[in-house]
């Protein structure tokens, strides 16, 4: 398998008519106990231009009845689509993708909580941009709360303040879960390998940090708009080397291929983990050295991961 021709690839989408201002997209597996509070969240919105496209990825538990339900006595417009078998969250991300109407894209955990003022305080915020910056603005990412009022990482240092999600991460090291939305023609504009979804989970980080490889900022603000509640149990969360595997060694694939010329002599540990991170996933994945060596671009990093391959089994537990 050709592991370089797994990575997106983009083509600008023509300027589109949307029905609405935001797509909330609220993928689910087995949840159907918190459920009602999404909706919840959403009836007390104070701006009401959205729509909800809620996918139900495969689950054996009530969710389907539990989803049906709500939508009975559900205020807003709903896309209700209902996997037969399960297809993991990216999968799920790029059907609501194709189907949103809305003109940015909202994703809203299963999980999850917001404040009745979200919605609003996103569309200020966004038309606060000025006019020449939002051509390469992709949109706008906010903080978040736990469940007892206790904010998750810390606040932005500057407002405001307009990066991207790789240089943000290095920037603001408290970068931990936040909440924001996306251009959906930005989305649309991601062409993707469909042959990924069949590999298990995979990384959110890949679309964001391709999205900062295409020129385009985020506008991060210090209002905290979202409910993270931690004590939910979250499978995503909990790292498995050996089910993360093919992810992570994408996600790995992309920084080093994506971001190697422009901030490898700012950045060398970063690419120097990422190297270790895909040997890592090299020790339960099938793939011979050379499609490691083929999907790698820049020539050092080839050296150290062929330099690494002999010795990757000693990083399988770390």
């Amino acid at each position: 398998m050709n592991l370089q021709a797994l990575l997106p690839s983009y083509s600008k989408q023509p300027n589109a008519d949307y029905m609405y201002r935001f797509t909330i997209f609220t993928p689910v597996y087995n949840r159907a106990n918190t459920l009602e509070r999404v909706f919840k969240s959403l009836e007390a919105q104070t701006f009401k231009d959205f729509e909800l496209v809620i996918i139900n990825d495969g689950s054996t538990d009530n969710s389907h009845n539990t989803i049906e339900t709500l939508i009975k006595t559900a205020t807003f417009p709903i896309n209700y689509i209902n996997n037969a078998k399960n297809k993991h969250k990216m999968a799920c991300f790029f059907q609501a993708i194709h189907v949103a109407k809305g003109e940015f894209l909202l994703p809203f955990d299963s999980d999850d909580a917001c404040v009745p003022e979200a919605l609003e305080y996103f569309n200020k915020e966004y038309t606060q941009i000025p006019e020449h910056l939002k051509p390469s603005i992709s949109g706008v990412t906010c903080l978040c709360e736990d469940q007892n009022g206790n904010l998750v990482g810390k606040p932005f240092e500057k407002q405001p303040y307009y990066s991207n999600t790789f240089l943000s991460q290095r920037e603001h090291l408290e970068a931990t879960e936040k909440w924001g939305f996306t251009k959906t023609n930005v989305l649309k504009g991601i062409q993707i390998n469909e042959a990924i979804f069949a590999k298990g989970y995979i990384p959110e980080g890949v679309i964001w940090e391709f999205i900062a490889k295409q020129g385009f900022q985020t506008k991060y603000v210090n209002h905290i708009l979202r409910v993270y509640y931690l004590d939910t149990e979250n499978a995503i969360s909990i790292q498995n080397h050996k089910k993360d595997a093919f992810g992570m060694a994408i996600y790995s694939l992309c920084i080093l291929n994506w971001f190697y010329s422009d901030y490898f002599m700012k950045y060398p540990t970063l690419f120097i983990k990422r190297i270790l991170t895909l040997l890592r996933a090299a020790v339960f994945l099938d793939f011979r050295l050379n499609s490691y060596i083929k999907a790698i671009n820049p020539k050092l990093l080839k050296t150290l991961f062929f330099l690494g391959w002999p010795f990757k089994k000693l990083l399988k537990n770390t």
